[in-house]
């Protein structure tokens, strides 16, 4: 038994949308039903993107770790260190 609608169901499935959402709150509702299916459809194909830019992400928090770390060697060494600062 396949599933028909015809334009009474249609209309009365409508009509239960618009007393339960209002007219105010429609656009907002499918707004909102709108969004969630692109983020949906993003997620679903962009999960290699997102593990690029995890990547490009680790490579940026290592070279900063890594001039933290000359920094940290050139004080200890009293490189870069002010002659005022001695004082």
């Amino acid at each position: 038994m396949p599933f028909r609608m015809g334009p009474w169901e249609i209309a009365l499935i409508l009509l239960i949308i618009l007393i339960v959402f209002g007219v105010g709150k429609l656009p907002q509702a499918f707004g909102a039903i709108g969004k969630g299916i692109r983020a949906f459809k993003r997620a679903e194909s962009g999960e290699d993107e997102n593990e690029e830019e995890t990547s490009e992400a680790e490579q940026v928090v290592r070279e900063k770790n890594d001039h933290g770390e000359k920094a940290k060697k050139s004080v200890t060494r009293g490189k870069g260190v002010s002659s005022r600062l001695i004082k």
